[in-house]
C-alpha cells in the first residue's frame, strides 16, 4: 500500500478531515493533499512522527511502502531479519521522500535493494561460524 493510500485509510478511520490533519501537523492543506493524492512525501522526518501520533499507528507503518520486503525478511530470517529490514527501510526514507526519483525509479531501487539484501543475508549465512558443541552440555 502506498503512503498516500495509507493516509487516506487512516484519516477516514479516524473520521478526520484533511484540513484537521494538516493543521495538527503544521502544514498547509494543499501540502497534505499532495501526500494523499499526488504521491508526494514529507520532506521532514518529524512529519511522519506527528502523523503516526495523530492516527495512533506505528511510524514504521508510514515509513514503509513495501511491507512485502519486511514480511519476506521475517519469514526467511526471523525477528532479527525483520529488525534489520525495518532499519534499512527507515534509513532509505530520506532518499524517497521529496526526492527527484520517478515512481518507476523508486520501484527499481527498492527491488534492487531487496535483492541485494537477501543475497548478502544468504552469503553471510554460508560463512557464519558453525556452532561448536560443548561437551559439558551432554
Amino acid at each position: 500500500m502506498k503512503f498516500g493510500e495509507k493516509l487516506v485509510k487512516l484519516r477516514t478511520e479516524c473520521k478526520l478531515k484533511q484540513t484537521e490533519v494538516a493543521e495538527a501537523i503544521g502544514i498547509s492543506r494543499r501540502n497534505y493533499i499532495s501526500y494523499e493524492t499526488e504521491g508526494r512525501y514529507p520532506r521532514k522526518r518529524e512529519i511522519y512522527y506527528k502523523l503516526a501520533e495523530i492516527f495512533g499507528c506505528d511510524v514504521n507503518y508510514l515509513l514503509t511502502e513495501d511491507e512485502e520486503f519486511v514480511v519476506r525478511a521475517t519469514e526467511q530470517y526471523g525477528s532479527g531479519g525483520k529488525r534489520e529490514a525495518e532499519k534499512l527501510v527507515s534509513r532509505l526514507v530520506g532518499m524517497f521522500a521529496g526526492g527527484e526519483l520517478s515512481e518507476d525509479d523508486r520501484d527499481a531501487v527498492m527491488r534492487a535493494l531487496t535483492e541485494a539484501y537477501f543475497e548478502c543475508k544468504a552469503d553471510n549465512k554460508k560463512y557464519a561460524p558453525k556452532k561448536i558443541e560443548n561437551p559439558s552440555d551432554e
